[in-house]
């Protein structure tokens, strides 16, 4: 049986609910991706093109710096990472996180909370950030997902 973690970044919370119960349905272990910098309400203003969050996804280059890393990476063969929708793909703080470990030979999950949008361009945004790893297509979710869906979607996915 593989070893599963759910690593996710959560901005307002949403993420943070959904990843908690995808955690418990499917019996990972969880990781909070924090900033090294915490986001403020101003920094999330996407409205405001040179908020930090608009600014940091008008360059797909941006990695911003995460608080702390998963020590025990290597024992999991399944990572399940959960984000918000930011201009149709994930947060960039997402690559800084997967580019932080050897991936090779894990299978990585993304899903998504999102206030209306699909997952967009997100396995091609993250897909340079994985080398050596499976990743498989993401799901979008609302953030009050029910276990059953969760788990159902794992087993959909034969993990």
């Amino acid at each position: 049986m593989s070893k599963k973690l759910v690593a996710y970044f959560s901005a307002s919370g949403t993420t943070a609910r959904l990843a908690e119960t995808l955690a418990e349905a499917i019996g990972a272990d969880i990781f909070e991706i924090k900033p090294e910098v915490p986001y403020t309400r101003a920094d999330l203003n996407w409205q405001d093109a040179g908020s930090r969050s608009s600014v940091e996804m008008k360059n797909p280059a941006s990695r911003p710096a995460i608080a702390a890393r998963r020590d025990n990476m290597a024992e999991y063969d399944t990572i399940y990472v959960g984000f918000p929708i930011w201009w149709y793909v994930a947060p960039t703080i997402i690559n800084t996180f997967l580019e932080s470990y050897d991936l090779a030979g894990k299978t990585i999950v993304p899903f998504a909370t999102s206030g209306g949008s699909g997952m967009g361009k997100t396995n091609e945004a993250l897909a340079p950030s994985c080398k050596g790893a499976t990743l498989l297509q993401g799901r979008v979710f609302r953030g009050n997902a029910r276990a059953e869906e969760l788990a159902a979607w794992a087993k959909e996915l034969g993990l």
